[in-house]
């Protein structure tokens, strides 16, 4: 990774590790991290940010990590606002507002501990807003101390991309030539790169967006980074996208409550071989839900952790395929043995891509832990190059 002279030095702070010899020196000075520190610290480096997450995943199959919730396994704590309240300055519960505290540990080198805190509102569009505004603590596991206080839209936006990546790396056919996209906002442009920096042969887009401003934006942001994506084709209809694509993605956004408005995908549109990664709302039709459809879930604990958390239907409250599929083993009409789970694969515990026809769909729900991996690389780069502003806690804790 190459990174720019950095503008601005301080000494680098060491915290305590494990088993070090234990110091009376309470003074704690930590990094703020802007989103142009962040660019300048490598956070849209996606081919780094691809092999990061599949370090997390053979972590996260081992089992050496901890998010929220008693299982482990929870996405966050999420504040929720009621459809009426007596309070008139309480927010009301609009499309997509969410105030979520995401936190997790992760083990293996990266031994670090964070929390990234969620604020979103898709009415922040109309403020010309991003629709979430991010933050990211990461602290030091043996002290609690902060280490860093980061940006963290582009964090998320990357980290989030890199997983279809992983899964491409696994599941998609060598030769994937085709990309099928449905929403070319941001996670669009952060699935395309991954899926790029997985199978480089890829040459071939199709596109189905619904505002010509967020089409253009993503048509200039490839022509600069891609430019050997020489075939685009924008297209009218969810068929469109899929039918003859090798690697297909949905990243809408939308109203979330009955899946028979999200967008679907049918058997009968699948190539044989393709490969689906899906981090947005989706719906299938029966044959794509049922035999013959290899179903691979980013973390089955996520999963069964969100079910027991939202209420059922769990589909109509979180609308990822991987949702349809645990309401469809409560139902009966499948079973959790039909599941897959990524980090079994990435670790070589379980088959990846079996030969050139199979049809893989994945779901992709992002976890803290992949936060908490992307994070702490590009503190580290920070470190080493000298990048942001050195903040002091204190010198010594008023209270102790």
């Amino acid at each position: 990774m190459t990174f720019l002279t950095p503008s601005r030095a301080f000494p680098i702070i060491v915290f305590r590790q494990k088993g070090a010899t234990m110091s009376n020196d309470t003074k704690i000075d930590f990094i703020y991290l802007s989103e142009p520190d962040m660019v300048q610290a490598g956070v849209t480096d996606m081919s780094a940010c691809v092999d990061t997450m599949e370090e997390m995943f053979v972590l996260l199959h081992k089992g050496d990590y901890r998010m929220a919730g008693p299982n482990n396994d929870s996405h966050g704590a999420m504040i929720t606002f009621p459809d009426e309240s007596p309070f008139p300055t309480m927010p009301k519960p609009t499309a997509d507002r969410r105030l979520m505290a995401m936190p997790a540990y992760l083990g293996g080198d990266f031994q670090t501990c964070g929390v990234k805190w969620y604020g979103s509102n898709i009415a922040n569009r109309e403020k010309n807003l991003p629709r979430s505004i991010l933050m990211f603590i990461l602290s030091d596991i043996d002290t609690g101390a902060p280490l860093a206080y980061m940006s963290a839209n582009l964090l998320s936006a990357y980290r989030t991309g890199a997983i279809p990546g992983v899964g491409a790396r696994h599941l998609a056919r060598q030769d994937a030539k085709v990309i099928g996209l449905l929403g070319p906002g941001v996670m669009g442009k952060t699935s395309v790169a991954s899926f790029m920096a997985a199978r480089p042969e890829i040459d071939t887009i199709k596109i189905k967006g619904r505002g010509q401003k967020s089409l253009d934006s993503f048509l200039a942001w490839l022509k600069t980074e891609y430019p050997e994506i020489t075939h685009i084709e924008l297209v009218q209809s969810n068929e469109e996208v899929v039918r003859d694509a090798d690697i297909v993605t949905y990243c809408n956004s939308g109203e979330v409550g009955d899946p028979s408005t999200y967008p679907i995908v049918k058997r009968e549109w699948v190539k044989p071989g393709a490969y689906l990664a899906m981090p947005a709302s989706c719906s299938l039709d029966d044959a794509m839900s049922g035999p013959g459809v290899r179903k691979v879930m980013d973390s089955i604990g996520l999963y069964k952790a969100w079910y027991e958390e939202v209420p059922k239907p769990a589909h109509n409250t979180i609308p990822l395929v991987g949702m349809r599929f645990m309401d469809m083993i409560a139902d009966g009409l499948m079973t959790e043995a039909e599941l897959e789970d990524l980090g079994a694969i990435v670790a070589g515990d379980s088959p990846a891509r079996q030969n050139d026809d199979e049809i893989i769909i994945m779901s992709v729900g992002g976890m803290p832990v992949e936060d908490v991996a992307w994070a702490t690389k590009l503190y580290r780069n920070a470190l080493d190059n000298g990048i942001g502003v050195k903040l002091n806690l204190w010198d010594t804790p008023a209270l102790r």
